[in-house]
């Protein structure tokens, strides 16, 4: 996996990423131009269209992010609509991805871990990039992303991370914040608390699960593009998977989603709810790991193995030491590890 660090105005962070990865990022436009065709029936013309409706509320308010996605394009040799319409894939596909991921919580006095397996299609593990941004400003940043996505998985100096679940429902709201922009203005804040301020301003534009954290905790955020649904932990513990667990407002649209969904997140409370009781400890990432290689219910595990029906593989699996600041990285299902990354954003 291609590491990186980058610093500069948005513009030139963006430039940096475009330029250091460009093979990645063609390589993203590559996968993203057959998804949207499978899946949308939209080629990218039409994608970059589409992607257009988001201009007067991103321009308005996050000028910053046109910017850096304006120098993905450049350092890349890409036109900026094509940029921003892989950073709206969520929105694109309109709650079409294939189920898969699954994140963790676990909170003490001692420690604050926040965890998840990052599940997609194998084709993109080859554009996975450690990208590492580093500011003065704001708080640097540490993370996994899709070459050309300007937020994903991670953390940053604050100690703030956040994990995404896919959650399958229609319709987009071209007011409210594309689903990784919206990952990216919570790991640009200096708390959870000011990550979840930020996008209950916001809106997020379209259906998805954030579970977001810091040294006090982590909170479990449903958002579809009409509401946000919150839960917090209990007894210092959440997990959450690729569904809805509660009704949303009237309007909101859920398709189906797997009936694994369904188990890996009760597979995952018990998990976390088993590691309590039977050490008095704190919990350490070691356990977390441990519960990130469970392949009970294969090939719809936690730990996941793509099938002919169900493309999804687990590609990467991360616990975050949101008090140390600091994150492991596994690469590949965490069972046939492809190799290790650390995060650290407080040495970028």
């Amino acid at each position: 996996m291609r590491e990186f660090t980058i610093s500069g105005s948005p513009f030139e962070i963006g430039y940096q990423h475009g330029s250091i990865a460009k093979k990645e990022v063609l390589g993203s436009l590559s996968f993203y131009t057959a998804y949207y065709e499978r899946k949308a029936r939209m080629d990218w013309a039409a994608a970059s269209k589409a992607a257009e409706n988001f201009l007067p509320l991103l321009e308005r308010d996050w000028p910053e992010f046109v910017e850096e996605m304006k120098g993905v394009g450049e350092g890349a040799g890409l036109p900026f609509l094509t940029v921003l319409a892989m950073n709206l894939r969520q929105e694109i596909s309109m709650g079409l991805e294939a189920d898969g991921c699954t994140s963790f919580a676990w909170k003490t006095d001692d420690v604050s871990l926040l965890a998840q397996n990052w599940d997609w299609e194998e084709a993109q593990q080859i554009n996975l990039i450690h990208t590492n941004i580093k500011r003065t400003s704001k708080p640097s940043i540490s993370m996994i992303t899709e070459a050309g996505i300007i937020g994903k998985i991670g953390l940053n100096s604050s100690g703030v991370g956040v994990c995404i679940n896919a959650i399958r429902a229609r319709g987009v709201n071209f007011t409210r914040l594309p689903v990784h922009l919206a990952i990216r203005a919570a790991l640009d804040s200096t708390s959870r608390a000011e990550a979840l301020a930020k996008l209950d301003k916001a809106g997020v534009a379209s259906a998805v699960h954030l579970l977001i954290g810091d040294a006090t905790g982590s909170t479990s955020a449903e958002y579809s593009n009409l509401d946000i649904i919150k839960f917090e932990m209990k007894d210092g513990q959440i997990a959450h998977s690729n569904h809805f667990i509660v009704p949303h407002t009237e309007g909101v649209q859920p398709a189906s989603f797997s009936q694994d969904s369904l188990e890996r997140i009760v597979r995952a409370r018990e998990l976390l709810a088993v590691a309590a009781s039977e050490t008095e400890k704190p919990p350490t990432v070691r356990m977390i790991e441990k519960m990130l290689k469970d392949e009970q219910g294969l090939p719809g595990a936690i730990n996941r193995v793509a099938t002919e029906k169900s493309p999804s593989s687990t590609l990467f699996g991360i616990v975050m030491d949101l008090k140390e600041k600091k994150a492991s990285v596994r690469i590949g299902r965490p069972t046939e590890c492809k190799g290790f990354v650390t995060l650290n954003p407080m040495a970028v």
